[in-house]
């Protein structure tokens, strides 16, 4: 994923340069990736960065007038437009879609970082001072991991830079390793590498000439939990009005954006107030191999209702042919916080970058407006070994802890950059991911939010009908919305349900009794009446059937069944046993690949 990395440091200038380039040379992993250092000894900063060509960080680093102060950053900002206008009348030289203007910002608001908005981290140097700041957005979810040595700081979007020049570091932490197979990711800013760190949410952390001086915050939850809660009247009127008139942001740029639209609420309320003219803004849908799933059906209808073009990216039999190399890969690249399960993402958004090198999605609508909970701690009954058990068991614990609070703060302070960092840096590694659900003042308004606001989807509803109300009129792929009879619209969303949750038993939740009748009913591949109705990928029957021979030659190897921390017996009954048919381990299986290119590709190495 583009991103910089560094280290803050009183080593001799040659030591840190060579670890610097090295560090440079472990993130680099695309050739039409730009790729550059800047250094200076006197303050002790080394740093280095990737972006994408034509991205809005493209050209770094950016300084001032004066070339006192120096900004190195990743990511995108998404300010209200006449912030950019201010400067240029205030003599500075701006280039028009670029972050030219945040250096000049920097220079004149000292409280510059709080006001930016979207997901970021960078570097700020100002000789003046002879201070450097290492910053990140408030959400955290433009990541930078971090390790402190005694002779250097050193920081990176990924953290394969620091083991690079810190091979000691090639080792796992039990903690992290027993939040990441209970939960899907780690907490509380670990991670499964040892003495190896997240930077915190809205950091900004100082450093005076080499050594670091204070671990700031700039943001805090409680600022925004203590807004008083409106009325459901207000509350609608201030957040519609607060989406339609910051929604034009995310639509900036000189960078072709498209859409990925599903038959949810969340994209649908993008394209109810995004009057895109006529063919200028492609849309797809992901799309499996048994059925056009509910997502492709009803994206096709919301697109030709906003006059836009509309295709389908399959994942087929060349996806399931290549996907040991995309499997690896997908681990490869975001450290190991994607699980092999989220492969078929990397497949979809390297195509989808040649549709537009930006795409534009709903993620997070669910989480913000609805206060989704996207993961909880997962048992595996017998296949990890007991010497783990206190770690796992202390993972739940630590979840259990974290959801007592706010459960918005959980959502986008928590959960974000924990669990859905894995697949937004693996998105990100292919294009820019854009969606308006974690703007600032959006995601504030929301915590003012009545409870009666959030106990359905009539507020997401609403807003749809106000943008464009044809596209109220085409129901989601739960059913929602329409113009049926009342009676029919019942027993289409009892319909759609029906599938919904079959699908999902013939596929990832198939109970071990059933997977025992369905073994005996295979000839009959009843499983194909269900799967592809609202899922483009089926891993239970891919683990079993086309991927067959690379779980066999991954988990059945002596490598991966010597690991520390699984029963080797049980574990080699469980693969046997998918592999048969007549169980399903499609959840420990995933778990398992993740854990073993984890190990291949970071701790083995």
């Amino acid at each position: 994923m583009p991103g910089i990395v560094g280290l803050i440091t009183k080593l001799p200038r040659e030591r840190a340069h060579a670890e610097l380039v090295s560090m440079l040379s472990a993130i680099h992993h695309d050739c039409a990736h730009i790729a550059g250092t800047w250094e200076d000894e006197s303050l002790g900063v080394y740093v280095a960065w990737t972006a994408r060509k034509g991205s809005f960080a493209e050209k770094m680093p950016v300084s001032n007038e004066n070339e006192d102060l120096v900004l190195v950053y990743s990511g995108e900002d998404f300010p209200a437009p006449e912030l950019v206008t201010q400067l240029k009348e205030r003599g500075h030289s701006i280039r028009s879609g670029r972050a030219d203007y945040l250096v000049h910002q920097a220079e004149e608001d000292p409280e510059f970082i709080k006001k930016l908005n979207g997901r970021f981290h960078g570097v700020l140097s100002n000789f003046a001072t002879g201070e450097s700041t290492l910053f990140n957005d408030r959400y955290g979810m433009h990541r930078i991991y971090y390790h402190e040595a005694e002779e250097a700081f050193y920081f990176a979007a990924e953290a394969k830079a620091i083991l690079k020049v810190r091979p000691e570091l090639r080792t796992t932490d039990p903690q992290g390793l027993a939040e990441f197979i209970s939960c899907g990711c780690t907490l509380e800013n670990r991670t499964i590498f040892k003495d190896v760190y997240v930077l915190p949410p809205a950091s900004a952390w100082t450093f005076q000439r080499g050594t670091i001086k204070q671990k700031n915050v700039y943001f805090r939850a409680s600022e925004w939990e203590g807004q008083p809660v409106l009325d459901d009247e207000s509350y609608y009127a201030r957040l519609r009005e607060v989406f339609s008139r910051n929604l034009p942001r995310y639509f900036s740029g000189t960078e072709q954006i498209g859409v990925s639209l599903t038959g949810g609420l969340d994209t649908r309320m993008i394209m109810s107030w995004h009057k895109a003219p006529s063919g200028s803004l492609p849309c797809y849908s992901f799309g499996g191999m048994f059925h056009d799933c509910q997502d492709v059906n009803i994206a096709k209808r919301v697109a030709h209702a906003c006059g836009q073009k509309h295709q389908v990216i399959p994942v087929g039999k060349e996806f399931l042919a290549q996907f040991p190399q995309h499997a690896e890969r997908t681990v490869f690249l975001t450290d190991g916080c994607a699980e092999v399960k989220q492969t078929p993402d990397l497949y979809v958004n390297k195509i989808a970058a040649q549709i537009g090198p930006v795409r534009m999605s709903g993620n997070y609508g669910g989480e913000v407006l609805r206060r989704v909970r996207a993961f909880k701690p997962v048992d595996f009954p017998g296949l990890f070994h007991a010497d783990i058990s206190s770690h796992l068991q202390k993972a739940k614990e630590t979840y259990h802890s974290l959801i007592q609070g706010h459960p918005l703060s959980f959502s986008v302070f928590r959960q974000a950059p924990w669990h859905h960092y894995s697949l937004l840096s693996l998105e990100q590694s292919q294009l820019s991911l854009r969606s308006p659900y974690l703007d600032n003042e959006f995601v504030q308004t929301v915590f003012q939010a009545p409870p009666s606001a959030l106990s359905s989807n009539d507020v997401s509803l609403r807003l749809i009908k106000d943008g464009n109300k044809s596209l109220r009129r085409i129901r989601t792929d739960r059913g929602l919305g329409g113009n049926l009879p009342e009676f029919i619209a019942m027993a289409k969303r009892a319909y759609l349900e029906f599938t919904f949750k079959a699908e999902y038993a013939y596929d990832y939740g198939m109970p071990q009794s059933l997977a025992r009748i369905d073994h005996a009913l295979s000839s009959l591949h009843i499983e194909r009446l269900f799967l592809g109705r609202h899922k483009f990928y089926h891993f239970r029957v891919w683990y079993r059937d086309a991927l067959a021979n690379y779980v066999r030659e991954m988990l059945l190897d002596s490598r991966s069944l010597s690991r520390p921390y699984v029963q080797r017996k049980n574990m080699e009954a469980m693969v046997k046993g998918h592999l048969k048919g007549d169980r399903n381990y499609t959840a420990a299986i995933h778990k398992l690949l993740t854990l073993e290119h984890t190990h291949r590709l970071f701790v083995d190495a």
